[in-house]
């Protein structure tokens, strides 16, 4: 890295906690390669404090910055745009200040859909989609995914409650996209399974080598794939059943490069170059947090 100066533009990361984020590995080797005058920095955020965070930040001229747990939802009231993408998934992962007005975005269902493309070939238009989760991740997944064409999501979650709120709100904004709820217990059962075209884990089920009770792929349609958001491990229970039975599959470093590099995009105006994250992610011992 080039020495900081006072001509260097900063950016950053807030969350709570943040001491393991991956975030600054990538966007800081993205700049050394272009040979940017950038830097990237965590700051820890505790959500008590995050309005005198955001303040401070746009004080202090901080050209853009990462949103992570737990301030997605929070932060935007706090700021002074949300883009429709955002505010149909209802959270903020990226910041961009210019001239201290602070935009917030949201790159989470770009980079689904770009690692889902890059992984697979796959597309979601005219498919059928079972996301496990009902949680933030998974309204990201479900809105990018309905917003390209899906024509049907599937939520299955343990809190049915959970579940059907998110269809209720994603509904009348994706009209074109059929949604309906499930408990976990049908995951065990083979004829509601074969009617997907992918499957999506947005849930932390398998960061504690944890799988779903009863799910197997076993026997399901050519064609189907299986995206797990969680890489640590790098290879998920669900990951290996997908494997045993033949199934493409991968998990989420994919995403998590893609969503910073959209990220990199609104800030710098510039692109990474290719593989320049996900090499350096790729040289680190083991994964750690977004």
């Amino acid at each position: 890295m080039a020495p900081i100066t006072g001509k260097t533009r900063l950016t950053g990361i807030i969350g709570w906690p943040i001491a393991h984020s991956l975030s600054p590995v990538m966007h800081n080797a993205a700049f050394a390669a272009l040979g940017l005058d950038w830097s990237f920095v965590p700051f820890a955020v505790p959500p008590e404090r995050l309005a005198e965070a955001v303040t401070g930040l746009s004080a202090l001229g901080v050209s853009g910055f990462n949103v992570t747990i737990p301030h997605k939802v929070a932060i935007m009231p706090l700021l002074d745009r949300i883009t429709p993408e955002a505010e149909l998934i209802g959270a903020v992962n990226v910041v961009d200040n210019r001239d201290g007005v602070m935009t917030g975005y949201n790159t989470d269902g770009i980079g689904l859909l770009a690692a889902l493309n890059e992984g697979f070939g796959f597309e979601p238009a005219g498919k059928s989609v079972l996301v496990l989760g009902a949680g933030g991740a998974a309204r990201a997944a479900a809105a990018a995914l309905g917003s390209a064409g899906a024509s049907r999501i599937a939520l299955a979650n343990r809190s049915l409650e959970s579940a059907a709120g998110l269809a209720r709100a994603l509904e009348p904004r994706l009209p074109g996209t059929a949604f309906s709820v499930h408990g976990l217990a049908a995951l065990a059962e083979r004829s509601f399974l074969e009617d997907f075209d992918l499957i999506v884990n947005t849930t932390s089920v398998g960061m504690a080598d944890d799988a779903f009770p009863g799910l197997s792929l076993a026997g399901l349609k050519p064609g189907l794939a299986v995206y797990d958001m969680v890489y640590a491990p790098p290879v998920t229970p669900l990951m290996k059943e997908a494997v045993a039975c033949g199934v493409p599959n991968a998990n989420g470093l994919g995403m998590l490069v893609a969503q910073g590099e959209a990220a990199f995009a609104i800030w710098t105006g510039r692109t990474p170059p290719t593989g320049c994250m996900a090499r350096a992610l790729a040289a680190l011992p083991s994964p750690g947090n977004p």
